[in-house]
């Protein structure tokens, strides 16, 4: 008897949300089954690169030579980069250099930076902050304002600062927002259910569930977003219907692959897919 493959028909569906403007705006989202069972209405998963605002002291030798010295000390440049050389479909780009605990740059400062590598490319943007909640808040908040009408990610509102993210980037300047959580269904569920009460419309979310690579870190990941997935669609929960987008490149550099013997003085720049 020949294979006959059954699809499993569920309730409930992703939100679709389009990030970045003009040609190269993408589409997240959209589907209706769990990863590789889809029936092809949903979309493919996106993949962006992430640069800095500051050079990346602390990243490895080997992805630094794969960019360039001098194209890692410039956003800008970096940004231009990634478009021309790569196949990345978006550019995260972190203002960690406002970190209060750190360089402690002004606002003003990083606002420009976010504005000037929106205007070198035209791939999508998220606009990270330093992890500083507090800072973050009003950071990302002026970072809407300057680029209302661009549809960016600012990435990412967490409890001490959705409502501030939430009000600036979902309602007054018609940006996308993530929401930041710990690897935990509830806490998700609960971030979204504050925004949407807040009054950000749920197709302008977007879920950063968390990453973690000691232990069995990922494969926790990975088993939290299957929950949240068979909780949107087989529940069709609409709390948890949101498109996910998490950083998983911090974390890469830190699983035993990584760090075992040898694997750092690699120089096979293609081994590492980059």
């Amino acid at each position: 008897m020949a294979y006959k493959e059954v699809e499993h028909k569920y309730s409930g569906k992703i939100n679709e949300c389009v990030m970045g403007t003009g040609e190269k705006a993408i589409t997240i989202g959209g589907e209706n089954a769990l990863p590789f069972l889809s029936d092809g209405e949903s979309h493919a998963p996106a993949v962006g690169l992430t640069i800095l605002d500051i050079y990346p002291e602390d990243w490895e030798e080997v992805v630094i030579e794969a960019y360039g010295e001098d194209t890692v000390k410039d956003p800008v440049a970096w940004a231009k980069y990634i478009e021309e050389n790569t196949d990345a479909e978006f550019i995260h780009l972190r203002l960690i250099s406002a970190d209060p605990n750190g360089q402690d740059n002004s606002i003003e400062n990083c606002v420009a930076t976010a504005v000037n590598v929106e205007a070198a490319t035209s791939l999508p943007l998220v606009v990270g902050g330093s992890g500083n909640a507090e800072k973050d808040g009003k950071l990302l908040e002026e970072v809407a304002k300057a680029l209302e009408g661009k549809n960016v990610v600012l990435f990412s509102a967490v409890e001490e600062n959705y409502k501030s993210i939430g009000v600036a980037g979902g309602m007054a300047y018609g940006q996308k927002v993530s929401a930041e959580s710990s690897v935990d269904i509830n806490l998700a569920k609960q971030l979204n259910i504050l925004l949407t009460q807040l009054g950000v419309s749920g197709g302008d979310i977007i879920m950063d569930v968390g990453s973690a690579c000691s232990g069995y870190g990922f494969e926790y990941v990975a088993s939290t977003m299957d929950r949240i997935r068979l909780a949107a669609l087989g529940q069709n929960d609409e709390s948890l219907q949101m498109p996910i987008m998490t950083n998983v490149g911090d974390q890469a550099w830190g699983v035993r692959e990584a760090l075992a013997e040898g694997a750092k003085k690699d120089k096979n720049l293609e081994r590492w897919n980059l």
